[in-house]
């Protein structure tokens, strides 16, 4: 048997990004079982994602930038010994489609293309910067491509449109990695969040509605930048991967507010398989796909408005039977549908 071979062609450096660690690279192992042989070219280098969010430092960005776009350019003198090119979001930040283009109608390479969010959608608010980012490319790319591997149905419906090769290939949890360890009790009840800070203006809207029960528990953020919360008992920590199991089996309740809007139903629920894979009791939005993984009442629960939080919360607080029944139910959900157990399979029929 042929040995394939595939370049995964992506923005960050292995093993940074979630999007990336729980969409492909936790299946490599699962690769190399299969005799397939793949390399990395990442469009940011070690260097350049270790300063991209730094103060200052302007200068030495620019130039590590311009390595980065000549670095990428470079690829497409090595692209023929792969079978496949795995294409996650985009080959460049800026500008227009070029390299897909070529990749595809040049060099005659079949793309799998991969997202997890509604990447087409533009932020009104920053015009300039959505012309340089050409969001109308991804229904090119997604034309172009042999297959496209969607997050979840709203990004696979839209897919559709240009490619009727689309899948759903949910993001997984692996569950060897996420395991459930002995509780550490603290005073109060934690409720926890994590996520990164482009994702904290989901959870500032309701922090007001929690400060109503502020005695009763403890706020646990877990993120890449301290929001600093005005709440009596509040903890935040720095998400480190080498802690962030440890970290988020230190909390009782996981949160995920997010708002009813079209970038949102893009979202594939990671936050809530995170907490449910280590049987914590969920509460979230009844977004897109979250209302797909949970059932109410059964795995986990929704709050629409601001006041639902607090009253879900309270019930689990003064039902703590429940909370390991719905944790429970929820690790199976997990389990069956969402885990690279379950989904192992379907990941690799995108390579045939």
């Amino acid at each position: 048997m042929k040995i394939k071979k595939i370049l995964f062609l992506v923005p960050y450096p292995q093993g940074k990004a979630p999007s990336q660690r729980f969409r492909f690279e936790q299946y490599l192992d699962v690769l190399s079982q299969n005799q397939i042989e793949y390399e990395f070219e990442s469009f940011y280098s070690d260097k350049s994602w270790e300063i991209l969010y730094t103060k200052n430092k302007t200068f030495q960005k620019l130039w590590l930038l311009s390595l980065c776009f000549l670095r990428r350019k470079l690829v497409l003198f090595k692209l023929q010994k792969y079978d496949f090119i795995f294409l996650h979001r985009e080959t460049l930040p800026i500008g227009p489609p070029i390299l897909e283009w070529l990749i595809t109608k040049v060099f005659k390479k079949k793309i799998i293309y991969d997202f997890d969010d509604a990447i087409w959608l533009t932020d009104e608010k920053a015009r300039w910067t959505n012309f340089l980012r050409c969001f109308w490319k991804v229904g090119l790319i997604c034309k172009w491509s042999y297959k496209v591997s969607c997050g979840n149905d709203y990004l696979r419906e839209y897919a559709l449109k240009w490619n009727k090769n689309s899948f759903l290939i949910p993001t997984t949890i692996d569950l060897h990695y996420h395991k459930s360890l002995t509780d550490q009790k603290d005073k109060l009840p934690i409720i926890g969040w994590t996520g990164s800070h482009s994702t904290l203006k989901y959870l500032t809207p309701i922090i007001e509605e929690l400060k109503k029960i502020e005695d009763k528990i403890t706020l646990k953020v877990i993120c890449n930048y301290n929001p600093e919360y005005n709440l009596k008992n509040y903890e935040f920590v720095t998400w480190k991967e080498k802690s962030e199991i440890e970290d988020l089996n230190k909390i009782d309740i996981g949160i995920m507010p997010l708002p009813d809007d079209e970038w949102a139903k893009g979202k594939c629920g990671f936050k809530a398989l995170q907490y449910m894979s280590l049987k914590k009791p969920v509460i979230l939005s009844p977004v897109g796909v979250n209302q797909k993984i949970i059932e109410e009442g059964e795995n986990g629960f929704f709050a629409t408005k601001a006041a639902d939080w607090i009253e879900k919360i309270n019930f689990l607080l003064e039902n703590p039977d429940q909370c390991n029944v719905i944790g429970e139910k929820g690790f199976k959900t997990v389990k069956n549908h969402y885990s690279k157990e379950a989904v192992t399979s379907s990941f690799l029929n995108l390579f045939h």
